[in-house]
């Protein structure tokens, strides 16, 4: 049967089988990839046996849960009994495969002979005619490729199981376009255009993936439901700029020695970024917290979720235990994690959960940006881009005498706060330590 792969999943599309028909499964063993709710997860095999029957193919979308999929046999002797088998419509399977169907007698009928028909000749196919409103069936690879590719999948005719547009489809209309072959022209409406619409074939509808209709869900009802306020501070981080340089070169001599073939790992701002939160939350421990209707739950466990972006939505894989764990530790496990996030290979415990979540935006020029909380959770760090500025420089200035100025790097960071459980003293308070380990960032090895 389909799997619930997340807590919140009522339907998922099944991406992909990696077992065929008369496979031998045994239990562990990825048998197809489906793409749930939050991201494109492996379906394991938890029994042994042999695949006999595949009831739904891949690349079907909006499969719902417990919907029979396969039929998955024990011995290999009964997998001949299902070539043919089908579910009546409406049946729900259980996760035992159905008994074999009853052979019946065959009747011998007398032969009669067709007359011959013509051979059909093929000729080009043209472009399909659809309507705006029509629905465009295509593989989750086939859309993936069409966007890369700039291939509008309206005038793809598709060559799979009902029409369905595949890979190879999307390369042959890609192929025709770089052959020169002029696009298809602009259909009239032969009428004048209500308020708000427009022509065929000037805008191009991305259907909604189970991930980003999950994110629209869940945020909605966070601004909703959840009393959000802001607390903005600014950091100073020339200090943890100049640590993380030598941090940085140290880790380079040290790969060059033991792995000289192997690239040097690199601390970054945002690996630091995670390291002083994750000790912020330590030292106040309350903004560790969520709400629910008996109590504030506040967790012995610091895990920082980081938000990640994907082609199909937002994603906020999990750092689990990063107050325990060491800058070069945070950086490499923060780097596979967004890897495996973008190519949609993350596992359900890798990004449910987490007790506190960074955004950055930093990288994308932004100086300053507020963050919609992730619940449970009851507060989301903001992270903008660091800025040259001028500034007093209070170790050289003598008392009395005109201030000396200097330029710094300042990050502005800005905390969203639940204030059913965070008010705004103690998100002052955690802001503070927050500086406190990023303007001093030795105190964070010690």
């Amino acid at each position: 049967m389909m799997p619930a792969l997340s807590p919140t999943m009522e339907k998922g599309n099944l991406v992909s089988w990696q077992k065929k028909e008369g496979d031998e499964i045994k239990a562990g063993e990825v048998m197809a990839e489906v793409e749930t709710d939050k991201a494109t997860v492996a379906f394991e095999s938890v029994e042994e046996g042999y695949l006999a029957k595949i009831l739904v193919e891949g690349g079907t979308n909006d499969v719902e849960v417990g919907r029979p999929v396969a039929v998955v046999v024990e011995e290999q002797g009964d997998i001949e009994a299902f070539k043919d088998f089908k579910l009546e419509e409406g049946e729900a399977g259980g996760g035992e495969a159905p008994p074999p169907p009853a052979e019946e007698p065959k009747k011998e009928e007398p032969k009669k002979e067709q007359p011959k028909k013509e051979a059909k000749k093929e000729t080009p196919s043209a472009p399909p005619q659809r309507d705006s409103g029509d629905r465009i069936k295509a593989s989750p690879y086939a859309k993936k490729i069409a966007d890369e590719l700039g291939v509008d999948l309206s005038q793809v005719r598709g060559t799979g199981p009902d029409g369905r547009i595949v890979e190879a489809d999307v390369q042959e209309q890609a192929d025709q376009a770089k052959a020169g072959k002029p696009a298809a022209a602009r259909e009239p409406t032969g009428a004048p255009l209500a308020p708000g619409e427009a022509l065929k074939g000037e805008y191009v509808d991305h259907k909604n993936s189970n991930v980003r209709k999950t994110i629209a869900t869940r945020l909605l009802q966070s601004k909703q439901q959840i009393p959000h306020y802001y607390l903005t501070q600014e950091v100073n981080i020339d200090k943890l700029l100049l640590l993380r340089q030598e941090l940085n070169a140290l880790l380079a001599a040290q790969t060059a020695k033991s792995a000289p073939d192997q690239k040097s790992l690199k601390l970054s701002v945002n690996d630091m970024i995670v390291k002083a939160s994750a000790l912020a939350l330590r030292k106040v421990p309350t903004v560790n917290s969520s709400w629910t209707d008996e109590a504030i739950r506040e967790y012995n466990y610091v895990d920082i979720s980081v938000a990640v972006a994907t082609e199909g939505g937002l994603i906020t894989p999990i750092v689990k235990d990063a107050d325990k764990k060491g800058l070069s530790a945070i950086s490499q496990e923060t780097k596979e994690l967004a890897k495996r996030a973008r190519a949609g290979k993350l596992q359900p415990q890798e990004y449910q959960g987490g007790t506190f979540t960074i955004s950055n935006l930093g990288m994308f020029g932004i100086n300053h940006f507020t963050a919609i909380i992730n619940p449970p959770q009851s507060c989301i760090l903001a992270v903008g881009s660091t800025q040259e500025r001028v500034v007093v420089d209070k170790l050289n200035s003598l008392p009395g005498a005109e201030p000396k100025l200097k330029v710094s790097n300042i990050l502005t960071v800005t905390m969203s706060c639940d204030h059913r459980v965070v008010d705004g003293a103690v998100g002052s308070q955690f802001l503070q330590a927050f500086k406190g380990y990023m303007e001093n960032p030795q105190t964070m090895l010690l």
